[in-house]
């Protein structure tokens, strides 16, 4: 009788590891799986820039990255700049590098609930030429 309860143990040893296996294929598989939904939320663009105006109605142009993810981040920002002519009392809107500024920022790291607006910025526009001028310049 000793052997046959030694190989009931057994056999439920067996049971229990097996499904333990089975049990951590499946946590595994489900991460996984929620990894690539989430990593797929990251939204592509099909143009080299993006125009992006936050919920404070501040807008930069620039290199979008990661939108639709947990943190997006901004490349080769520029902003416009308008400056009044005294003498004429005419506005001029300048296009602005940014990375000038005393902490020379190379990127914006962005909170992605204070993104308002994303649209592409066509390689033809004004802006992309602009963009394409000042790169020019270096």
């Amino acid at each position: 009788m000793n052997r046959k309860n030694e190989r009931g143990i057994a056999a439920v040893a067996i049971v229990w590891c097996i499904a333990g296996i089975l049990v951590a294929a499946a946590a595994i598989t489900y991460v996984v799986g929620e990894y690539r939904v989430h990593a797929s939320d990251e939204i592509e663009f099909t143009t080299p820039y993006q125009f992006v105006v936050f919920t404070n109605n501040v807008s930069y142009f620039g290199r979008l990255e990661g939108l639709g993810g947990p943190h997006p981040v901004l490349r080769d920002v520029y902003y416009i700049v308008t400056k009044m002519d005294p003498q004429t009392k005419q506005s001029n809107n300048i296009l602005v590098k940014r990375g000038k500024e005393s902490h020379e920022p190379d990127r914006m790291y962005i909170n992605p609930n204070q993104i308002l607006i994303v649209e592409p910025v066509n390689p033809g526009s004004k802006v992309a030429q602009l963009i394409e001028q000042l790169h020019s310049q270096k």
